[in-house]
Protein backbone atom coordinates (compact mmCIF):
# COMPACT_ATOMS: atom_id res chain seq x y z
CA UNK A 1 0.00 0.00 0.00
CA UNK A 2 1.46 3.61 -0.83
CA UNK A 3 -0.40 6.58 0.77
CA UNK A 4 1.57 9.39 -1.57
CA UNK A 5 1.20 12.91 -1.83
CA UNK A 6 4.15 13.42 -4.58
CA UNK A 7 6.52 11.56 -6.78
CA UNK A 8 9.95 11.02 -4.51
CA UNK A 9 12.34 13.13 -6.39
CA UNK A 10 15.12 10.62 -6.76
CA UNK A 11 12.60 8.67 -8.85
CA UNK A 12 12.49 11.87 -11.16
CA UNK A 13 16.35 10.48 -11.99
CA UNK A 14 15.18 6.79 -11.98
CA UNK A 15 12.91 7.75 -14.76
CA UNK A 16 14.71 9.98 -16.63
CA UNK A 17 17.02 7.36 -17.52
CA UNK A 18 14.42 5.52 -19.69
CA UNK A 19 13.94 8.46 -21.53
CA UNK A 20 17.69 9.27 -21.88
CA UNK A 21 18.25 6.07 -23.55
CA UNK A 22 14.99 6.36 -25.65
CA UNK A 23 16.85 9.85 -27.24
CA UNK A 24 19.61 9.75 -29.37
CA UNK A 25 23.26 10.44 -28.13
CA UNK A 26 24.01 14.34 -28.89
CA UNK A 27 22.86 17.71 -28.40
CA UNK A 28 19.66 16.75 -27.67
CA UNK A 29 21.07 14.17 -24.84
CA UNK A 30 23.37 17.10 -23.03
CA UNK A 31 19.85 19.14 -23.33
CA UNK A 32 17.84 16.66 -21.39
CA UNK A 33 20.45 15.96 -18.76
CA UNK A 34 20.64 19.79 -17.69
CA UNK A 35 17.02 19.98 -17.02
CA UNK A 36 15.97 16.76 -15.03
CA UNK A 37 18.06 18.38 -12.30
CA UNK A 38 16.62 21.50 -12.52
CA UNK A 39 13.12 20.30 -12.94
CA UNK A 40 13.73 18.45 -9.74
CA UNK A 41 14.85 21.07 -7.88
CA UNK A 42 12.11 23.10 -8.77
CA UNK A 43 9.68 20.47 -7.70
CA UNK A 44 11.61 20.22 -4.33
CA UNK A 45 11.53 23.84 -3.56
CA UNK A 46 7.72 23.96 -4.00
CA UNK A 47 7.42 20.79 -1.82
CA UNK A 48 6.02 21.20 1.94
CA UNK A 49 7.44 19.93 4.94
CA UNK A 50 6.30 16.30 6.51
CA UNK A 51 6.03 12.88 5.69
CA UNK A 52 4.59 12.60 2.35
CA UNK A 53 5.29 9.46 0.62
CA UNK A 54 4.69 6.04 2.74
CA UNK A 55 5.15 2.24 1.48
CA UNK A 56 3.92 -0.65 3.38
CA UNK A 57 6.24 -3.28 2.43
CA UNK A 58 6.27 -6.75 4.73
CA UNK A 59 5.02 -4.76 7.82
CA UNK A 60 7.73 -2.41 7.39
CA UNK A 61 6.42 1.10 7.55
CA UNK A 62 8.94 2.98 4.75
CA UNK A 63 9.33 6.94 4.13
CA UNK A 64 10.39 7.35 1.05
CA UNK A 65 10.11 11.21 1.32
CA UNK A 66 10.23 12.90 4.46
CA UNK A 67 11.04 16.66 3.96
CA UNK A 68 12.46 19.05 6.31
CA UNK A 69 15.07 21.66 6.65
CA UNK A 70 17.82 19.36 6.71
CA UNK A 71 16.82 16.90 4.53
CA UNK A 72 15.99 19.67 1.66
CA UNK A 73 18.80 21.95 1.55
CA UNK A 74 21.02 18.43 0.60
CA UNK A 75 18.35 17.73 -1.92
CA UNK A 76 18.72 20.89 -3.56
CA UNK A 77 22.44 21.32 -3.68
CA UNK A 78 22.62 17.67 -5.14
CA UNK A 79 20.34 18.80 -7.75
CA UNK A 80 22.40 22.07 -8.30
CA UNK A 81 25.55 19.75 -8.43
CA UNK A 82 24.15 17.28 -10.29
CA UNK A 83 23.52 20.34 -13.34
CA UNK A 84 26.48 21.52 -12.84
CA UNK A 85 28.26 17.71 -13.44
CA UNK A 86 25.86 17.00 -16.33
CA UNK A 87 26.84 21.31 -17.85
CA UNK A 88 30.26 20.27 -17.30
CA UNK A 89 30.41 16.74 -18.93
CA UNK A 90 28.12 17.90 -21.81
CA UNK A 91 30.61 17.05 -24.40
CA UNK A 92 30.68 13.14 -22.99
CA UNK A 93 28.68 10.39 -25.63
CA UNK A 94 29.50 7.82 -23.33
CA UNK A 95 26.13 6.53 -22.27
CA UNK A 96 27.60 4.28 -19.72
CA UNK A 97 28.94 7.36 -17.85
CA UNK A 98 25.72 9.89 -18.51
CA UNK A 99 23.47 6.86 -16.77
CA UNK A 100 25.86 6.22 -14.14
CA UNK A 101 25.51 10.08 -13.22
CA UNK A 102 21.89 10.00 -13.22
CA UNK A 103 21.31 7.00 -11.02
CA UNK A 104 23.92 7.93 -8.45
CA UNK A 105 22.22 11.99 -8.15
CA UNK A 106 19.30 10.22 -7.75
CA UNK A 107 20.02 7.26 -5.38
CA UNK A 108 22.32 10.12 -3.16
CA UNK A 109 18.79 12.65 -2.96
CA UNK A 110 16.92 9.03 -2.67
CA UNK A 111 18.92 8.56 0.88
CA UNK A 112 18.56 12.09 1.69
CA UNK A 113 14.91 11.72 2.16
CA UNK A 114 14.93 8.23 3.53
CA UNK A 115 12.76 8.62 6.88
CA UNK A 116 13.86 4.77 7.72
CA UNK A 117 16.79 2.89 7.66
CA UNK A 118 15.79 0.03 5.17
CA UNK A 119 15.12 2.97 2.69
CA UNK A 120 18.29 4.55 3.60
CA UNK A 121 20.04 1.28 3.41
CA UNK A 122 18.72 0.60 -0.23
CA UNK A 123 19.56 4.13 -1.74
CA UNK A 124 22.70 3.76 0.11
CA UNK A 125 23.68 0.70 -1.75
CA UNK A 126 22.33 2.54 -4.75
CA UNK A 127 24.86 5.29 -4.41
CA UNK A 128 28.26 2.70 -4.65
CA UNK A 129 26.71 0.43 -7.16
CA UNK A 130 25.81 3.63 -9.57
CA UNK A 131 28.91 5.74 -8.98
CA UNK A 132 31.65 2.79 -9.31
CA UNK A 133 30.68 3.13 -13.31
CA UNK A 134 32.14 6.48 -13.83
CA UNK A 135 35.65 4.79 -12.56
CA UNK A 136 35.03 1.86 -14.50
CA UNK A 137 34.41 4.48 -17.75
CA UNK A 138 37.91 5.13 -17.98
CA UNK A 139 38.20 2.14 -19.20
CA UNK A 140 41.73 0.84 -18.44
CA UNK A 141 43.20 -2.25 -16.31
CA UNK A 142 43.97 0.29 -13.22
CA UNK A 143 40.96 1.64 -12.84
CA UNK A 144 39.19 -2.19 -13.04
CA UNK A 145 41.37 -2.11 -10.07
CA UNK A 146 40.11 0.60 -7.88
CA UNK A 147 36.98 -0.07 -9.21
CA UNK A 148 37.29 -3.27 -7.17
CA UNK A 149 38.59 -1.98 -4.70
CA UNK A 150 36.16 1.14 -4.08
CA UNK A 151 33.12 -1.16 -4.89
CA UNK A 152 34.19 -3.35 -2.01
CA UNK A 153 34.50 -0.58 0.52
CA UNK A 154 31.57 1.18 -0.68
CA UNK A 155 29.41 -2.07 -0.44
CA UNK A 156 31.07 -3.60 3.05
CA UNK A 157 30.21 0.05 4.20
CA UNK A 158 26.09 -0.54 3.29
CA UNK A 159 26.59 -4.46 4.85
CA UNK A 160 27.70 -3.24 8.22
CA UNK A 161 24.82 -0.72 8.08
CA UNK A 162 22.06 -3.33 7.24
CA UNK A 163 23.82 -5.61 9.76
CA UNK A 164 23.42 -2.35 12.41
CA UNK A 165 19.40 -2.04 10.80
CA UNK A 166 18.33 -5.27 11.72
CA UNK A 167 19.90 -5.21 15.16
CA UNK A 168 18.55 -1.94 15.82
CA UNK A 169 14.98 -3.39 15.25
CA UNK A 170 15.35 -6.42 17.07
CA UNK A 171 16.51 -4.28 20.25
CA UNK A 172 14.12 -1.51 19.51
CA UNK A 173 11.29 -2.59 17.40
CA UNK A 174 11.71 0.63 15.14
CA UNK A 175 13.30 1.31 11.85
CA UNK A 176 12.84 4.84 12.05
CA UNK A 177 15.84 6.99 11.03
CA UNK A 178 16.14 9.42 13.89
CA UNK A 179 18.96 10.77 16.78
CA UNK A 180 20.72 7.82 17.79
CA UNK A 181 22.69 7.05 20.52
CA UNK A 182 26.18 5.01 20.82
CA UNK A 183 25.00 2.70 23.48
CA UNK A 184 24.74 -0.96 21.34
CA UNK A 185 26.68 -2.92 19.18
CA UNK A 186 23.74 -2.00 16.82
CA UNK A 187 24.54 1.69 16.76
CA UNK A 188 28.14 1.53 17.15
CA UNK A 189 27.83 -1.07 12.97
CA UNK A 190 25.47 2.01 11.67
CA UNK A 191 28.17 4.65 13.08
CA UNK A 192 30.83 2.58 11.49
CA UNK A 193 29.08 2.67 8.05
CA UNK A 194 29.01 6.49 8.11
CA UNK A 195 32.09 6.90 9.02
CA UNK A 196 33.35 4.42 6.25
CA UNK A 197 31.23 6.88 3.85
CA UNK A 198 32.65 10.32 5.24
CA UNK A 199 36.10 8.81 5.28
CA UNK A 200 37.05 8.69 8.94
CA UNK A 201 41.13 8.34 9.85
CA UNK A 202 42.21 5.14 8.88
CA UNK A 203 39.12 3.97 6.40
CA UNK A 204 39.97 7.42 4.37
CA UNK A 205 41.75 6.29 1.51
CA UNK A 206 39.24 5.28 -0.72
CA UNK A 207 38.93 9.22 -1.52
CA UNK A 208 42.55 9.37 -2.57
CA UNK A 209 41.99 5.83 -4.35
CA UNK A 210 39.31 6.60 -6.55
CA UNK A 211 38.85 10.18 -7.49
CA UNK A 212 42.08 10.44 -9.41
CA UNK A 213 41.05 6.96 -11.32
CA UNK A 214 38.05 8.29 -12.35
CA UNK A 215 37.18 10.15 -15.69
CA UNK A 216 37.99 13.81 -16.08
CA UNK A 217 33.98 14.57 -15.58
CA UNK A 218 33.71 11.35 -12.92
CA UNK A 219 35.79 12.92 -10.21
CA UNK A 220 33.77 15.61 -10.19
CA UNK A 221 30.39 13.91 -9.70
CA UNK A 222 31.92 11.36 -7.26
CA UNK A 223 32.98 14.53 -5.32
CA UNK A 224 29.63 15.99 -4.62
CA UNK A 225 27.77 13.39 -3.43
CA UNK A 226 29.08 10.32 -1.45
CA UNK A 227 30.83 11.90 1.21
CA UNK A 228 28.23 14.64 1.85
CA UNK A 229 26.01 11.98 2.33
CA UNK A 230 26.97 10.42 5.00
CA UNK A 231 27.76 14.04 6.53
CA UNK A 232 23.79 14.14 6.29
CA UNK A 233 23.69 10.75 7.65
CA UNK A 234 25.70 11.68 10.87
CA UNK A 235 23.90 15.05 11.45
CA UNK A 236 20.78 13.11 11.22
CA UNK A 237 21.60 10.02 13.28
CA UNK A 238 24.65 11.45 15.18
CA UNK A 239 24.15 15.06 16.21
CA UNK A 240 25.58 15.51 19.44
CA UNK A 241 28.11 12.52 19.86
CA UNK A 242 31.12 13.70 21.07
CA UNK A 243 33.41 11.44 19.71
CA UNK A 244 32.82 13.12 16.56
CA UNK A 245 34.43 15.57 17.84
CA UNK A 246 37.71 14.73 18.03
CA UNK A 247 37.56 12.19 15.28
CA UNK A 248 36.70 15.41 12.86
CA UNK A 249 39.80 17.39 14.83
CA UNK A 250 42.25 14.31 13.66
CA UNK A 251 40.57 14.68 10.02
CA UNK A 252 41.43 18.22 9.66
CA UNK A 253 45.36 17.16 10.52
CA UNK A 254 46.51 14.22 9.31
CA UNK A 255 45.75 14.81 5.17
CA UNK A 256 47.45 18.33 5.38
CA UNK A 257 51.09 16.58 5.37
CA UNK A 258 49.80 14.30 2.93
CA UNK A 259 49.03 16.39 0.75
CA UNK A 260 51.93 18.69 0.16
CA UNK A 261 54.17 16.16 -0.24
CA UNK A 262 51.58 14.87 -3.20
CA UNK A 263 52.38 15.01 -6.95
CA UNK A 264 49.39 14.10 -8.17
CA UNK A 265 46.89 17.39 -8.21
CA UNK A 266 43.41 15.28 -8.11
CA UNK A 267 44.52 13.40 -5.09
CA UNK A 268 45.79 17.05 -3.13
CA UNK A 269 41.90 17.52 -3.60
CA UNK A 270 40.94 14.31 -2.22
CA UNK A 271 43.33 14.88 0.72
CA UNK A 272 41.36 18.61 0.89
CA UNK A 273 38.09 16.52 0.93
CA UNK A 274 39.55 14.91 4.03
CA UNK A 275 40.27 18.01 5.92
CA UNK A 276 37.47 19.81 5.04
CA UNK A 277 34.87 17.14 5.83
CA UNK A 278 36.93 17.40 9.69
CA UNK A 279 34.64 20.88 10.01
CA UNK A 280 31.50 19.20 8.84
CA UNK A 281 32.38 16.01 11.70
CA UNK A 282 33.67 18.58 14.21
CA UNK A 283 30.45 21.48 13.97
CA UNK A 284 28.01 17.77 14.24
CA UNK A 285 30.03 16.46 17.23
CA UNK A 286 29.43 19.67 19.12
CA UNK A 287 25.54 19.60 18.28
CA UNK A 288 24.92 22.91 19.16
CA UNK A 289 22.64 24.81 16.54
CA UNK A 290 24.93 26.83 15.65
CA UNK A 291 27.61 24.34 14.91
CA UNK A 292 24.99 22.54 13.40
CA UNK A 293 24.25 24.93 10.52
CA UNK A 294 27.98 25.84 10.45
CA UNK A 295 28.36 21.69 9.21
CA UNK A 296 25.53 21.45 7.14
CA UNK A 297 26.31 25.16 5.23
CA UNK A 298 29.95 24.06 4.82
CA UNK A 299 28.87 21.00 3.43
CA UNK A 300 26.90 23.09 0.68
CA UNK A 301 30.06 25.70 0.05
CA UNK A 302 32.40 22.39 0.19
CA UNK A 303 30.47 20.89 -2.66
CA UNK A 304 30.70 23.98 -4.71
CA UNK A 305 34.28 24.90 -4.76
CA UNK A 306 35.48 21.65 -4.17
CA UNK A 307 33.82 20.92 -7.63
CA UNK A 308 35.21 24.12 -9.40
CA UNK A 309 38.56 22.96 -8.03
CA UNK A 310 38.07 19.71 -9.53
CA UNK A 311 36.97 21.27 -12.60
CA UNK A 312 39.11 23.29 -13.00
CA UNK A 313 42.17 20.77 -12.77
CA UNK A 314 40.40 18.48 -14.75
CA UNK A 315 39.88 21.03 -17.45
CA UNK A 316 43.61 20.90 -17.58
CA UNK A 317 43.88 17.55 -17.87
CA UNK A 318 41.73 17.40 -20.33
CA UNK A 319 43.84 19.71 -22.53
CA UNK A 320 47.41 18.57 -21.67
CA UNK A 321 46.55 14.80 -20.71
CA UNK A 322 47.82 15.28 -17.21
CA UNK A 323 47.47 16.56 -13.99
CA UNK A 324 50.89 16.19 -12.29
CA UNK A 325 52.17 19.15 -10.65
CA UNK A 326 55.65 17.79 -11.65
CA UNK A 327 54.19 18.43 -15.55
CA UNK A 328 52.54 21.16 -15.13
CA UNK A 329 53.10 25.48 -15.25
CA UNK A 330 52.72 28.31 -16.91
CA UNK A 331 49.60 26.97 -18.04
CA UNK A 332 47.34 30.03 -17.48
CA UNK A 333 49.20 31.62 -20.76
CA UNK A 334 46.64 29.92 -23.11
CA UNK A 335 44.23 28.82 -20.28
CA UNK A 336 43.50 32.35 -18.35
CA UNK A 337 39.87 31.52 -17.40
CA UNK A 338 40.09 28.17 -16.08
CA UNK A 339 43.39 30.12 -13.99
CA UNK A 340 40.96 32.78 -13.06
CA UNK A 341 38.07 30.24 -12.06
CA UNK A 342 40.71 28.06 -10.11
CA UNK A 343 41.43 31.01 -8.23
CA UNK A 344 38.14 31.54 -6.86
CA UNK A 345 37.71 27.98 -6.20
CA UNK A 346 41.12 28.26 -4.19
CA UNK A 347 39.82 31.65 -2.06
CA UNK A 348 36.79 29.72 -1.17
CA UNK A 349 38.49 26.62 0.33
CA UNK A 350 40.98 28.80 1.93
CA UNK A 351 37.98 30.92 3.63
CA UNK A 352 39.06 34.39 2.88
CA UNK A 353 36.59 37.25 3.46
CA UNK A 354 34.22 37.58 0.30
CA UNK A 355 33.76 33.85 -0.40
CA UNK A 356 32.23 31.30 0.39
CA UNK A 357 34.06 29.24 2.93
CA UNK A 358 34.89 32.42 4.88
CA UNK A 359 30.66 32.52 5.81
CA UNK A 360 30.28 28.98 6.53
CA UNK A 361 33.52 27.82 7.92
CA UNK A 362 33.65 30.89 10.92
CA UNK A 363 30.08 29.11 12.04
CA UNK A 364 32.12 26.13 13.46
CA UNK A 365 34.98 28.18 14.64
CA UNK A 366 32.60 30.23 16.97
CA UNK A 367 30.95 27.33 17.91
CA UNK A 368 34.02 25.79 19.03
CA UNK A 369 34.87 28.26 20.81
CA UNK A 370 31.57 28.95 22.67
CA UNK A 371 31.75 25.57 23.62
CA UNK A 372 34.99 25.77 25.15
CA UNK A 373 36.64 23.20 22.82
CA UNK A 374 39.66 25.56 22.84
CA UNK A 375 42.22 22.98 21.76
CA UNK A 376 39.89 21.58 19.33
CA UNK A 377 39.14 25.58 17.77
CA UNK A 378 43.32 25.68 17.69
CA UNK A 379 43.53 23.06 16.07
CA UNK A 380 40.59 24.00 13.68
CA UNK A 381 42.63 26.96 12.94
CA UNK A 382 45.48 25.19 12.40
CA UNK A 383 43.80 23.30 9.82
CA UNK A 384 42.72 26.24 7.74
CA UNK A 385 45.92 27.36 7.49
CA UNK A 386 46.88 24.16 6.02
CA UNK A 387 44.32 24.07 3.48
CA UNK A 388 45.35 27.44 2.25
CA UNK A 389 48.65 25.97 1.57
CA UNK A 390 47.79 22.29 0.00
CA UNK A 391 44.32 23.91 -2.15
CA UNK A 392 44.45 27.35 -1.58
CA UNK A 393 48.00 27.80 -2.68
CA UNK A 394 49.59 24.69 -4.35
CA UNK A 395 46.28 23.76 -6.64
CA UNK A 396 46.53 27.11 -8.34
CA UNK A 397 50.51 27.81 -8.20
CA UNK A 398 51.57 24.32 -9.64
CA UNK A 399 48.93 24.00 -12.31
CA UNK A 400 49.06 27.37 -13.19
CA UNK A 401 51.96 29.50 -12.14
CA UNK A 402 55.28 27.71 -11.39
CA UNK A 403 58.13 26.80 -14.26
CA UNK A 404 56.98 26.88 -17.24
CA UNK A 405 56.56 23.52 -18.38
CA UNK A 406 56.45 24.64 -22.50
CA UNK A 407 52.79 23.52 -22.76
CA UNK A 408 50.44 25.88 -24.41
CA UNK A 409 46.96 23.99 -24.55
CA UNK A 410 43.66 25.43 -25.73
CA UNK A 411 41.12 26.98 -23.39
CA UNK A 412 38.71 24.35 -21.76
CA UNK A 413 35.62 24.02 -23.86
CA UNK A 414 32.52 26.66 -23.27
CA UNK A 415 30.23 24.48 -21.43
CA UNK A 416 33.42 23.52 -19.12
CA UNK A 417 34.00 27.11 -18.89
CA UNK A 418 30.42 27.74 -18.08
CA UNK A 419 29.59 25.35 -15.77
CA UNK A 420 32.68 26.39 -13.81
CA UNK A 421 31.45 30.05 -14.17
CA UNK A 422 28.38 29.64 -12.59
CA UNK A 423 30.08 27.97 -9.64
CA UNK A 424 32.38 30.07 -9.32
CA UNK A 425 29.94 32.86 -8.94
CA UNK A 426 27.97 30.58 -6.65
CA UNK A 427 31.03 30.55 -4.21
CA UNK A 428 31.47 34.98 -4.49
CA UNK A 429 27.75 35.52 -4.04
CA UNK A 430 27.33 33.41 -1.04
CA UNK A 431 30.90 34.84 0.61
CA UNK A 432 29.15 38.10 -0.18
CA UNK A 433 25.32 37.34 0.85
CA UNK A 434 25.67 34.44 2.95
CA UNK A 435 22.47 35.19 4.28
CA UNK A 436 20.59 33.93 1.53
CA UNK A 437 22.11 30.24 2.50
CA UNK A 438 21.47 31.08 5.94
CA UNK A 439 17.41 30.76 5.26
CA UNK A 440 17.85 27.51 4.13
CA UNK A 441 19.73 26.09 7.25
CA UNK A 442 18.15 23.58 9.61
CA UNK A 443 18.14 26.37 12.33
CA UNK A 444 17.21 29.93 12.35
CA UNK A 445 20.54 31.87 12.03
CA UNK A 446 21.42 34.85 14.45
CA UNK A 447 24.95 35.73 12.84
CA UNK A 448 27.37 38.30 11.80
CA UNK A 449 30.20 37.12 9.85
CA UNK A 450 31.48 40.25 8.57
CA UNK A 451 32.70 41.76 12.14
CA UNK A 452 36.11 43.47 12.11
CA UNK A 453 37.20 40.67 14.95
CA UNK A 454 36.82 38.07 12.37
CA UNK A 455 37.71 39.81 9.15
CA UNK A 456 41.09 41.21 10.83
CA UNK A 457 41.96 37.25 12.31
CA UNK A 458 41.30 35.70 9.35
CA UNK A 459 43.50 38.17 7.12
CA UNK A 460 45.93 37.72 9.41
CA UNK A 461 46.27 33.91 9.59
CA UNK A 462 45.32 33.48 6.04
CA UNK A 463 48.44 36.25 5.34
CA UNK A 464 50.82 34.11 7.30
CA UNK A 465 50.13 31.19 5.89
CA UNK A 466 51.21 32.97 2.71
CA UNK A 467 54.55 34.03 4.10
CA UNK A 468 55.15 30.50 5.13
CA UNK A 469 54.66 29.34 2.35
CA UNK A 470 56.90 31.96 -0.04
CA UNK A 471 59.66 31.01 2.71
CA UNK A 472 59.31 27.52 2.23
CA UNK A 473 59.50 28.07 -1.17
CA UNK A 474 62.56 30.21 -1.51
CA UNK A 475 64.73 28.11 1.38
CA UNK A 476 64.11 25.06 -0.47
CA UNK A 477 62.69 23.16 2.46
CA UNK A 478 58.81 23.18 0.64
CA UNK A 479 59.01 19.37 -0.79
CA UNK A 480 59.73 19.05 -4.01
CA UNK A 481 57.28 17.50 -6.41
CA UNK A 482 58.52 13.91 -7.94
CA UNK A 483 56.88 11.41 -9.65
CA UNK A 484 56.12 9.02 -7.05
CA UNK A 485 52.96 7.46 -5.76
CA UNK A 486 52.41 8.03 -2.15
CA UNK A 487 50.67 5.77 0.32
CA UNK A 488 49.08 5.72 3.78
CA UNK A 489 46.76 3.31 5.83
CA UNK A 490 45.74 1.89 2.04
CA UNK A 491 49.36 0.88 2.47
CA UNK A 492 47.58 -2.24 4.52
CA UNK A 493 45.10 -3.68 1.93
CA UNK A 494 47.64 -2.43 -1.03
CA UNK A 495 50.45 -3.81 -0.19
CA UNK A 496 50.83 -5.57 3.80
CA UNK A 497 47.49 -7.89 3.23
CA UNK A 498 48.78 -8.91 -0.36
CA UNK A 499 51.92 -9.91 0.38
CA UNK A 500 50.84 -11.27 4.03
CA UNK A 501 48.01 -13.34 1.83
CA UNK A 502 51.05 -14.33 -0.64
CA UNK A 503 53.25 -15.66 2.01
CA UNK A 504 50.14 -17.76 3.65
CA UNK A 505 49.57 -19.15 0.06
CA UNK A 506 52.71 -20.24 -0.17
CA UNK A 507 53.10 -21.63 3.06
CA UNK A 508 49.56 -23.46 2.38
CA UNK A 509 51.25 -24.59 -0.84
CA UNK A 510 54.51 -26.01 0.53
CA UNK A 511 52.15 -28.26 3.39
CA UNK A 512 50.14 -29.81 0.44
CA UNK A 513 53.37 -30.67 -1.37
CA UNK A 514 54.48 -32.15 1.76
CA UNK A 515 51.61 -33.44 2.40
CA UNK A 516 51.35 -34.91 -1.27
CA UNK A 517 54.86 -36.37 -1.10
CA UNK A 518 54.28 -38.14 2.54
CA UNK A 519 51.45 -39.72 1.94
CA UNK A 520 52.61 -42.09 -1.65
CA UNK A 521 55.15 -42.86 1.28
CA UNK A 522 53.34 -43.72 3.92
CA UNK A 523 50.93 -45.75 1.84
CA UNK A 524 53.32 -47.56 0.51
CA UNK A 525 54.97 -48.43 4.05
CA UNK A 526 51.49 -49.53 5.25
CA UNK A 527 51.03 -51.65 2.05
CA UNK A 528 54.22 -53.09 2.12
CA UNK A 529 53.12 -54.20 6.39
CA UNK A 530 50.58 -55.42 4.83
CA UNK A 531 52.09 -57.67 1.97
CA UNK A 532 54.27 -58.88 5.11
CA UNK A 533 51.44 -60.12 7.19
CA UNK A 534 49.30 -60.86 4.36
CA UNK A 535 50.59 -61.86 1.48
CA UNK A 536 51.47 -65.18 0.01
CA UNK A 537 54.74 -65.66 1.60
CA UNK A 538 53.63 -63.38 5.03
CA UNK A 539 53.45 -64.84 8.45
CA UNK A 540 50.02 -65.07 8.84
CA UNK A 541 49.73 -66.87 5.53
CA UNK A 542 51.92 -69.75 6.48
CA UNK A 543 50.48 -73.30 6.49
CA UNK A 544 51.19 -74.43 10.08
CA UNK A 545 51.13 -78.37 11.00
CA UNK A 546 47.94 -79.60 13.26
CA UNK A 547 49.73 -80.05 16.50
CA UNK A 548 51.14 -76.32 16.51
CA UNK A 549 46.99 -75.46 16.35
CA UNK A 550 46.39 -78.26 19.28
CA UNK A 551 49.07 -77.09 21.38
CA UNK A 552 48.15 -73.53 20.97
CA UNK A 553 44.56 -74.56 22.04
CA UNK A 554 45.56 -76.32 24.59
CA UNK A 555 47.68 -73.16 25.61
CA UNK A 556 44.89 -70.80 25.50
CA UNK A 557 42.15 -73.17 26.96
CA UNK A 558 44.63 -73.55 29.88
CA UNK A 559 44.96 -69.52 30.24
CA UNK A 560 40.87 -69.18 30.12
CA UNK A 561 40.53 -72.03 32.73
CA UNK A 562 43.26 -70.02 35.17
CA UNK A 563 41.63 -66.80 34.72
CA UNK A 564 37.90 -68.34 35.48
CA UNK A 565 39.47 -70.02 38.87
CA UNK A 566 41.00 -66.40 39.95
CA UNK A 567 37.82 -64.41 39.33
CA UNK A 568 35.67 -67.18 40.85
Amino acid sequence: MVHSLTTPTAFWFFYSVILLLALPSGKLRSSFLLMVPILAGIHLWNLPLGNLVQVKLFNFDLELMRVDKLSRIFGLIFCLAAFLGNLYAAHLRDTVQQVAALLYAGAAIGAVFAGDLITLFIYWEGTALASVFLIWARRTVASYHTGMRYLIIQIGSGVILLVGVALFFNETGSIRFELMTLTSLATWLIFLSFGIKCAFPLLHNWVQDSYPAATVTGTVILSAFTTKLAVYALARGFAGTEILIYIGAAMTLFPIFFAEIENDLRRVLAYSTNNQLGFMVVGIGIGTELSMNGAVSHAVAHILFKSLLFMSVGAVLFRTGTCKASELGGVYRTMPRTAIFCLIGAASISAFPLFSGFVTKSLILDAAAKGHYYIIWAILLFASAGVLSHSGIKIPYFTFFSHDSGLRPKEAPLHMQAAMGITAFLCIFIGCFPSTLYSLLPYPVEYQAYTTSHVVNQLQLLFFALLAFALLMRSGIHPPEIKAINLDSDWIYRRFLPSLIVKVKNLIDGFIFRIHRLIPLKLYSALRLIHILLGREGALARVLPVGSMVLWMVILLTITLVVSFIGF
